[in-house]
């Protein structure tokens, strides 16, 4: 479900304000009654009408992105940075990411122009699993990655129980390779999670978001998801909740 002032915004028809002033002064219909209130959302299935022309509402569309470092999860940046959507030139449809990856970390993203979509996968109360491989400094004992595994208190909470394995060491430049599965998505959650137990991150890839992979895919590739795959990711959602 997305607000009304949003899907007429995404259909072109005007801007997100606009719309706002249209459905207070009784210019919107949905499913064929007058609405006024800005606060009510409308499903995929629900027929929305502007100054009685009904909006052409875009098809969805879903990609799986392997997002460089260097590039923000975003589809514009104020800096003049480098954004997500930069790697669609030639796509006219309007997307933007489900949830987002730090400047510094690689991986996979999902980019879709389906906010209902977007919403089930990063809501809170779906635990989707993420799972990172994060190069360290030092070596973190059992002990530590029992901290995570438990939970570990940041300035902005209690992080919910992590999965950790130790992958290989690195004795002589004294770093570490660890996986870590998390389904939050706090701020920079996994460099925090780490330096709170004394492991700054020195290199953070996303390398699994449910069952989806990177496999098949180069730095800064696309493709489209399979209705197989975004079916089984609804499903998912739905079932951690």
């Amino acid at each position: 479900m997305e607000r009304l002032q949003k899907v007429i915004a995404h259909a072109g028809v005007t801007s997100r304000r606009k719309a706002e002033e249209w459905i207070k002064e009784g210019r919107v219909k949905v499913n064929g009654k007058v609405v006024t209130e800005l606060g009510i959302k409308v499903s995929s299935n629900d027929k929305v009408e502007v100054n009685e022309i009904p909006i052409h509402r875009e098809a969805p569309v879903y990609f799986l992105f392997y997002k460089p470092r260097g590039v923000i999860s975003s589809v514009k940046d104020d800096k003049g940075r480098k954004v997500v959507t930069d790697f669609f030139p030639n796509y006219d449809k309007r997307i933007y990411p489900v949830g987002r990856l730090d400047y510094d970390t690689s991986g996979l993203l999902l980019l879709t122009n389906d906010g209902e979509f977007a919403n089930l996968l990063i809501h809170p109360k779906h635990n989707i699993d993420k799972t990172y491989v994060a190069k360290v400094k030092g070596i973190p004992t059992r002990e530590s990655l029992r901290k995570l595994e438990k939970g570990i208190k940041l300035e902005d909470g209690l992080t919910a129980p992590a999965k950790t394995k130790l992958l290989s060491v690195d004795k002589k430049k004294q770093t570490s390779i660890v996986e870590i599965v998390i389904h939050e998505g706090k701020n920079r959650q996994v460099r925090r999670m780490f330096d709170a137990i004394g492991h700054e991150v020195l290199k953070l890839k996303r390398e699994k978001f449910a069952f989806l992979t990177l496999q098949g895919l180069r730095t800064g590739e696309i493709r489209e998801l399979t209705p197989h795959e975004v079916k089984q990711l609804r499903t998912a959602a739905q079932k951690s909740s």
